[in-house]
């Protein structure tokens, strides 16, 4: 087992789009007429291009006046998908405009048979590519076997 403080990995073969529409599928929706925001609950699953999260509960912040989506904020059994990689989180944020999604609370990351554990990963949709940060921990095959 190897660890470290941080660690940059590819994350996805296809990078995604943060300009495609953003689909929400959920249980239940709640809005709040205070400050315009939504909350998805029971089997979220946000789909934008390629890219997939799903949550126990996924809150919408709009920008001011309702001019676009600002970011999402994913809470509980957080599953991001993008291509063949997957990554697990407690949380995560996605800040539409950067694509930049900051996933949190024991972050596993599965790339094939390799497997990458930390307690952060901020994910750049445009590029592809994830930092890992926080006691970065994955197994090391010596012989190159997985």
């Amino acid at each position: 087992m190897a660890s470290a403080q941080s660690a940059s990995v590819a994350f996805g073969l296809i990078k995604a789009d943060p300009t495609l529409p953003v689909e929400v599928t959920a249980d239940t929706l709640e809005i709040s007429q205070t400050d315009g925001s939504a909350q998805f609950m029971g089997n979220v699953l946000v789909v934008q291009g390629v890219m997939r999260l799903s949550a126990d509960k996924v809150l919408v912040i709009y920008k001011p006046e309702q001019k676009g989506i600002d970011r999402l904020e994913a809470i509980g059994n957080v599953i991001l998908v993008n291509g063949p990689d997957a990554a697990e989180a407690q949380r995560a944020e996605y800040a539409i405009d950067s694509g930049t999604i900051v996933m949190s609370g024991n972050v596993l990351l599965s790339q094939g048979n390799s497997t990458l554990a930390s307690n952060q990963m901020v994910v750049n949709l445009n590029d592809g590519t994830a930092q890992m940060s926080g006691r970065v921990k994955t197994i090391l095959n010596p012989d190159g076997s997985n």
